[in-house]
């Protein structure tokens, strides 16, 4: 199928396909059960197939609506075998994404009229927010742009502390007083390209959460009046429905423009990928599929399905 024409280099595609291969081999072992002599795709075929995506946390409503288009797939070709099902699988899974407006990026991009492009990061503590910003550090300077971290979760010295190592291994400079005034004003002053801002890492009542969000994102407005351009919440894909909890209360405190999904290289649970972006209709931009620098992968929603599904 012209969807799944190779986007990605050899070697990013190998690190995509080892990330997800606990997914997949979880998956598959589900699938195979699901159609143990069976040939054709009927109502049985279906019924299992339904309990093997949210059992590899799909989701209740994006497995539904999965169900539903090969249904309609059935119907119109009126013999479906299941050596196919996992071809049409594909298909529709790219096809469900494919309507989450997210472009389809490939590489570690900003818009060219946004300098600095002002990135606030948000997420609760411990599912791998602060390496996410330092990995997205690294591959923005990799990429030839000048980057200004700010650490803006004011209540934990460690994540401080933390934040600053990731700024020592990448070389960039991290701004630690009055955060978001003064990085934003630094990176101004720098020329720099992109501004990455932490934020403190509580999931508390969502008033709190708003307030907090609503007040950092007012003092980079004194400096940036657009900023910031983009809210990127993490989540840890290996939480399986807990990431979902996250999203639910993260977009419902703030507006969240894009996600990241860590972790995916240490579990089963990598169909949350497509639930959390179907369900909220928040375009994933970045996956972490391993421990390396070069892990944090920008999302390609055509090579994604590729992967999970070869």
């Amino acid at each position: 199928m012209s969807l799944f024409k190779k986007i990605f280099s050899k070697e990013k595609k190998e690190t995509l396909d080892k990330g997800l291969e606990k997914s997949k081999t979880s998956f598959f072992d589900k699938l195979s059960k699901a159609v143990a002599g069976k040939s054709k795709v009927d109502d049985d075929v279906l019924d299992n197939l339904e309990e093997v995506l949210v059992s590899s946390d799909v989701g209740v409503n994006t497995t539904l609506k999965v169900i539903d288009r090969i249904e309609g797939r059935v119907a119109k070709d009126k013999y479906v075998g299941t050596d196919e099902l996992n071809r049409i699988l594909r298909e529709e899974i790219a096809g469900l994404l494919s309507e989450i407006d997210s472009g389809n990026a490939t590489d570690f991009e900003i818009p060219i009229n946004k300098k600095p492009y002002v990135i606030m990061v948000v997420g609760v503590n411990g599912v791998g927010k602060t390496t996410t910003i330092g990995k997205l550090a690294y591959q923005f300077k990799k990429a030839g742009k000048k980057v200004v971290l700010g650490a803006a979760d004011t209540f934990r010295a460690a994540a401080i502390d933390q934040l600053q190592i990731w700024a020592d291994r990448t070389d960039v400079e991290i701004v630690k007083q009055s955060v978001a005034f003064d990085t934003l004003q630094s990176a101004v002053t720098q020329n720099a390209d992109v501004v990455i801002i932490d934020t403190a890492g509580r999931l508390h009542n969502k008033v709190n959460l708003m307030n907090e969000l609503t007040k950092v994102k007012r003092v980079m407005q004194k400096v940036i009046p657009d900023a910031p351009h983009d809210v990127l919440l993490v989540l840890d894909g290996s939480t399986g429905q807990n990431a979902f909890e996250q999203a639910k209360q993260f977009t419902a405190a703030t507006e969240v423009t894009s996600l990241a999904v860590t972790k995916l290289d240490g579990t089963a649970k990598g169909g949350v990928v497509i639930g959390i972006s179907d369900q909220f209709q928040i375009p994933v931009k970045y996956i972490g599929v391993g421990e390396g620098m070069e892990d944090l992968q920008v999302f390609n929603k055509f090579e994604f399905v590729d992967s999970f599904f070869k």
